[in-house]
């Protein structure tokens, strides 16, 4: 018996709830050369404290609980002050945690790469795979070769598993990407003492919470309304303060031109704002940032957000195909492209995204409409083992910058006050160019796969079958030759009975007397019928039902 594609079960689709929090930054234009030494000795001073913090977390694995934390705080306050403490501490078990998380998708890359080797190493060899599985592998060769890969995977996740249990984790501050650096400077045309200094900078700590009822909300990092940035001093460096209680005053003024109404409001009112100073050695800059949390927006009902319609958005490596539909899921208009180039630096493929989200959101928010986009997630995606040789498919889908697109659109879009509906992703392409890409081509524009995806994803978010229904049988269409599309659900009162007359694109409207008893016939058939005249609301009808 021939083997049935189990198609898994579609998630509900929901509205994105808005941001937690805002940050915003400014440049420290005018810095002297002894408020650049000042910076460096005291980050240089509380790095070595956070990574003192973060081994004696590491150390205490599962079995931390506030008294350590409490007992951990106080260690650092002498050398610093009980404010600065609580930031280092906090800081350190931030990243002890998102450590773990990343540990969480770690063993489950690695699970997805077992389970897909051993189900390739028990097909004969060069049995073709299908749309949902690989097939066996295609040489003697390569299965022994991947028979020894499995075990080389299952040693690796049996010790990300025991780390997993006993709450070990590795992690390095300042990336250990660049500590790898170190080691291969010719490749990255880096000298030892520009990686110095990168790795220095990438260490420091200079980041302080805020604390409402605190003046300007923070009493360690404070920032006046007019931009004046003064730093409490460690207790060890207090002989370096240019003002009164132990506090040095930077030479550089802020000024945020994003959002900076909002943030003088906060600080006016003492309520709590985070700051943090990090030097950007590339461009031998240093920077301010602020960041607060805001309280959470009640979403928008989904009912409501349906009501007039949506943006369908399919994610693609280098565009958005986007398609309005209306509140039955009928394609309205020409679909919309959305291009950018994901090549070259981070800060250019960050402004690619941006610009493109921005022409997105400008689009939706003339139509007054939400969008659509699927919640993707490419954990399992990723992994060689899945796709086996085919390399470019798998490089084009860890260059996709799913979690960056969706922390932007998300950001952008509550500030346009734009509703956002998160789809299930599962079968959208395939099923978009199944039953849309055909009907959607004409003469004067040939649908891709991309936007037929994208009618896909918007009618999961409207609540309607992807699905589209095809036209009768030419003799079993109503009223003999009439053309029909839409048909009525089994249950429908009155399923069977005539159709009014639906008025003509031209006029739009009825001649008197047409068509007064096309919608009731019981006055054929039995006395005390209804009125003979009913009222027909004209609407747009839905390719599906």
């Amino acid at each position: 018996m021939g083997g049935v594609a189990v198609l898994r079960e579609v998630a509900a689709s929901f509205v994105v709830p808005g941001p937690a929090g805002v940050a915003i930054r400014d440049r420290l234009k005018g810095l002297t050369i002894a408020d650049e030494e000042v910076l460096r000795l005291v980050g240089g001073h509380l790095g070595s404290l956070a990574s003192r913090d973060l081994r004696a977390r590491c150390a205490d694995g599962l079995d931390h609980d506030a008294e350590r934390w409490a007992q951990r705080k106080r260690e650092l306050t002498g050398e610093s002050s009980s404010r600065w403490a609580g930031s280092v501490t906090k800081a350190t078990h931030d990243q002890w945690a998102l450590a773990r998380r990343g540990q969480a998708a770690h063993v489950q890359s690695l699970e997805a790469g077992v389970a897909a080797v051993r189900h390739r190493l028990a097909l004969p060899i060069g049995a073709k795979g299908t749309k949902h599985a690989a097939g066996g592998y295609r040489s003697e060769r390569e299965w022994f070769a991947k028979s020894r890969r499995l075990r080389v995977l299952e040693d690796r996740l049996e010790r990300e598993r025991a780390d997993r249990a006993a709450g070990r984790v590795r992690v390095v501050r300042g990336g250990k990407r660049l500590l790898n650096t170190r080691h291969h400077l010719e490749e990255a045309g880096l000298t030892e003492g520009e990686w110095r200094r990168r790795w220095e900078a990438s260490r420091r700590f200079l980041q302080a919470d805020g604390e409402s009822g605190k003046r300007y909300g923070n009493e360690t990092l404070r920032v006046s309304p007019d931009g004046e940035v003064s730093i409490k001093l460690p207790a060890p460096l207090a002989h370096l303060a240019n003002a009164p209680h132990g506090r040095y005053v930077l030479t550089a003024r802020v000024a945020f031109a994003h959002r900076g109404e909002q943030w003088r409001d906060r600080i006016t009112a003492n309520r709590a704002v985070a700051y943090r100073i990090h030097e950007d050695v590339d461009r031998d800059r240093w920077y301010l940032t602020a960041s607060w949390s805001i309280p959470a927006v009640q979403a928008v009902p989904l009912a409501t957000v349906r009501a007039n319609g949506l943006i369908g958005v399919d994610m693609n490596a280098d565009h958005l195909a986007a398609w309005r539909l209306d509140a039955h899921g009928n394609p309205v208009g020409a679909p919309r492209r959305f291009d950018y180039d994901l090549s070259g630096t981070a800060q250019h493929r960050d402004a690619q995204v941006r610009h493109a989200l921005i022409r997105l959101l400008h689009w939706a928010a003339r139509h007054g409409l939400a969008i659509a986009i699927e919640d993707l997630d490419f954990t399992a995606e990723t992994t060689r083992e899945k796709h086996g040789r085919r390399k470019r498919f798998r490089q084009l889908i860890s260059g996709m910058p799913v979690a960056r697109l969706r922390a932007r659109l998300l950001s952008m879009a509550a500030e346009l006050g734009i509703p956002l509906v998160a789809v299930d992703p599962a079968y959208t392409s395939q099923w978009g160019a199944q039953h849309w890409q055909k009907p959607l081509t004409s003469n004067k524009h040939k649908t891709t796969r991309h936007e037929a995806a994208a009618v896909a994803i918007g009618r999961r978010a409207l609540g309607h079958p992807i699905r589209r229904r095809t036209t009768p049988p030419r003799t079993h269409q109503s009223d003999g030759y009439g053309h029909r599309t839409v048909q009525a659900e089994p249950g429908t009162p009155g399923r069977e009975g005539p159709h009014p007359r639906i008025p003509g694109p031209r006029t739009r409207c009825v001649p008197p007397g047409r068509g007064a008893k096309v919608g009731d016939q019981n006055t054929h058939h039995r006395s005390g019928c209804s009125a003979e005249h009913e009222t027909w609301q004209q609407d747009s009808l839905p390719l599906s039902l």
